[in-house]
């Protein structure tokens, strides 16, 4: 018998899942007398639209298989939620449904043909798995503040604005250094912009690189990454999408659909509801808006200064002390926080605190920390 060789697992070549490291931390927050107050996961905590869930339950009498393409609908309702939101050419952009944006982001690299000894490169501080794409592809990932620090040209270029976890977003001109420098390199770049629709501050608005002013019209080499996770809390149904350059779509399309990466019938007809209700994705953007700024008031008033949070679902807060003592003092009081070194260790004095709780939580907050 022929023995496997473990060592070469791709799992043995991932990096520890860090929320492990955090359980001690919240079995200490959840012995609080007053219970655990969670600012740990970004996981929506609202009701899904009353629309949405109809549209779920008229999907799910069809027994055959889904379209990997998404179906007319779903790709009619992508491409005008873009015009009326990013304000893209949509008739030169092509969308694609995916189960989610997490298998998207780790599973890329790999179906753009990233293969051993091509870069990937991601900001320094980040979401973790776009390093696990890179990984998973055998590349290499190479963490940088900006794509353009990278000493070599990679195949594959990760941006995040609106940021997980800093909430920092670029301008306009900035992106279009970006996109300049990915094309005068041939490198493709792609913009995971989840949190597109939560902008909290008008002097410092979220810019999708599928903008025009962007990209001059040009979508040659450009992705953009949006997730119905957060705008409408649709993270349990795996709701997202991807948009852009129609050569790089097509291809993604083919490959998906031998690997079946398929949405289902019953979300994609939830999508195009949820796509097509933006009433709704204001109503939950105004709690959230609340639940800012109470936290945003609770954390500045307990001595903490807040970096960025220009947009998304985060606070990134500092004392000015490592990340772990910051967690520490945080479980003492019941409150779970997220250390930054989960995102890159250019993280190491931040930690971060999500708005994804609900109300009656987030004024207990204040109370806590006073």
């Amino acid at each position: 018998m022929v023995s496997r060789s473990y060592a070469a697992s791709p799992a043995r070549r991932l990096p520890r899942f860090p929320w492990d490291r955090l359980e001690p931390f919240k079995k200490r927050a959840a012995a609080h007398a007053n219970g655990l107050l969670d600012l740990s996961v970004g996981a929506p905590v609202d009701p899904v639209a009353d629309s949405v869930r109809k549209a779920l339950e008229n999907g799910a009498s069809r027994p055959g298989y889904p379209a990997t393409a998404g179906s007319v609908e779903l790709r009619e309702a992508m491409r005008a939620w873009l015009d009326r939101t990013v304000g893209a050419d949509v008739s030169k952009v092509s969308v694609l449904p995916t189960v989610g944006s997490k298998e998207l982001v780790a599973n890329l690299p790999t179906q753009l043909g990233v293969v051993s000894g091509d870069d990937v490169v991601y900001p320094s501080i980040a979401y973790p798995t776009y390093e696990i794409g890179a990984l998973l592809a055998g590349a290499s990932p190479v963490p940088v503040a900006d794509p353009r620090e990278a000493t070599t040209p990679p195949r594959l270029a990760w941006i995040n604005y609106p940021s997980n976890p800093t909430g920092e977003v670029a301008s306009v001109q900035s992106l279009r250094q970006i996109v300049a420098w990915a094309r005068q390199n041939d490198v493709v770049l792609v913009s995971d912009e989840c949190y597109y629709t939560l902008g909290w501050d008008e002097e410092h608005p979220p810019v999708s690189i599928l903008d025009p002013r962007v990209n001059d019209g040009d979508l040659r080499g450009l992705l953009s990454a949006f997730s119905l996770s957060k705008r409408s809390n649709l993270a349990g149904y795996r709701s997202a999408f991807i948009a852009g350059d129609p050569e790089l779509i097509a291809d993604l399309l083919e490959i998906r659909r031998h690997a079946g990466y398929i949405m289902p019938w019953p979300v994609q007809t939830a999508t195009v509801a949820a796509l097509e209700d933006e009433a709704h994705a204001n109503e939950q953007k105004e709690r959230y808006r609340r639940r800012r700024s109470v936290l945003l008031d609770a954390f500045r008033s307990a001595g903490f200064r807040i970096d960025h949070s220009h947009a998304g679902l985060y606070l990134w807060a500092s004392r000015d002390e490592d990340c772990w003592d910051t967690v520490a003092d945080l479980a003492e009081r019941g409150i779970l926080a997220v250390p930054g070194e989960f995102y890159g260790a250019d993280g190491h004095r931040h930690v971060r605190v999500s708005l994804t709780v609900g109300d009656a939580q987030v004024d207990q907050v204040g109370e806590r920390l006073r």
